[in-house]
């Protein structure tokens, strides 16, 4: 008797545990079949860039992390002894200094913790106010307004600029007797000319305003193509169900775009705690614009030369970047995993 007639089909072959693990074998016999140049190849493509990481990124973060419990003016070799109290620091030079960096640096400097609050400043508005306006550039253009391009232009123009540039621009625009803002509002005389640079009380929110104005069109490029990559049957159905352009963009084009959400975040974060250019280039980051980036720089490659005490400094930034990021991540990645 055939094995059709006894009700049994080639099909049936195919239910057999061996033929489930077929997948499997296929992708194993794949790798078996990679010639040496093959695996040489993908060795170099995945080598190359983790040494590249390791070497620009991580030894160096793991090195200033290890520098800060040091006292070390860059100058001889570090060693495991314990730096002495009342010697000169030349004598101390390269000894274990354990958490005194950062308790000198909360207590007796008297510049960390304004630049600790400029950089907490610099944070929130970029999150509250650059980030919101660059989505909203980009939702007003993603609904292909006429001069699209033009627009587009426009606001991607100050990233293209570097940041240096923008300050010498900005300069002009904020100039105490000939600049643009007080000519158009009549106080650039020499009796009432408003220093928005040189004021303590308004020079960082005059420096905010011009990161501000590139920063945005950072995320409205950002958020454009993330735009552009949503399904367009998401509007289409959300449309049939009778909701609003409002209640569709936040109920079903924004939870699709997290992944552009998250890389926004982390970006806006970098940006805003890596801020150094535009307060060096207006008063070298004193006088009511410090910021942890140039107490850093001053202490590593200025005058004092103090290589661990800036060290520390650093790790302070790095810190207060990463617990932003860490709490987005965690609340997003949370809600995902919610049922």
């Amino acid at each position: 008797m055939s094995a059709t007639s006894q009700g049994r089909t080639p099909a049936a072959v195919s239910d057999k545990p061996e033929d489930l693990k077929s997948p499997v074998r296929r992708r194993r016999r794949r790798l078996r079949t990679m010639t040496a140049r093959d695996r040489i190849v993908v060795a170099l493509l995945l080598g190359i860039p983790l040494l590249l990481d390791l070497a620009f990124v991580w030894f160096p973060a793991i090195g200033t992390v290890l520098l800060s419990f040091t006292k070390w003016n860059g100058v001889g070799s570090l060693h495991e002894k314990t730096c002495k109290p009342n010697m000169p620091s030349i004598l101390n030079n390269g000894c274990w200094y354990g958490v005194q960096n950062y308790h000198q640096a909360a207590t007796i400097y008297p510049e960390f913790w304004p630049a600790v609050r400029h950089n907490l400043i610099w944070l929130a508005v970029f999150v509250v106010i650059a980030t919101p306006l660059g989505m909203l550039f980009a939702v007003l253009l993603d609904r292909g307004l006429r001069g699209t391009r033009i627009y587009q232009s426009l606001l991607f123009l100050p990233v293209m600029l570097s940041l240096a540039l923008i300050g010498i621009i900005w300069e002009f625009v904020y100039s105490q007797n000939y600049g643009l803002i007080n000519t158009v509002i009549g106080r650039n005389g020499n009796d009432n000319a408003i220093d928005w640079l040189g004021n303590p009380h308004l020079n960082l929110w005059a420096v905010l305003l011009e990161a501000t104005w590139r920063q945005a069109g950072y995320v409205m490029i950002l958020y454009l193509a993330g735009l552009k990559a949503v399904d367009p049957t998401l509007r289409e159905a959300a449309l049939m169900d009778g909701a609003n352009p409002w209640q569709t963009f936040w109920r079903v084009i924004f939870p699709v775009m997290k992944p552009i959400n998250i890389v926004i975040m982390v970006v806006t974060v970098i940006e805003s705690l890596r801020a150094f250019d535009l307060v060096y280039i207006t008063n070298k980051g004193i006088n009511g614009l410090e910021l942890l980036s140039v107490l850093v720089t001053s202490n590593i490659v200025g005058e004092t030369q103090r290589v661990g005490f800036g060290s520390a400094l650093g790790v302070v930034l790095l810190v207060i970047s990463l617990v932003p990021i860490t709490i987005f991540l965690y609340q997003t990645f949370r809600r995902e995993d919610t049922p």
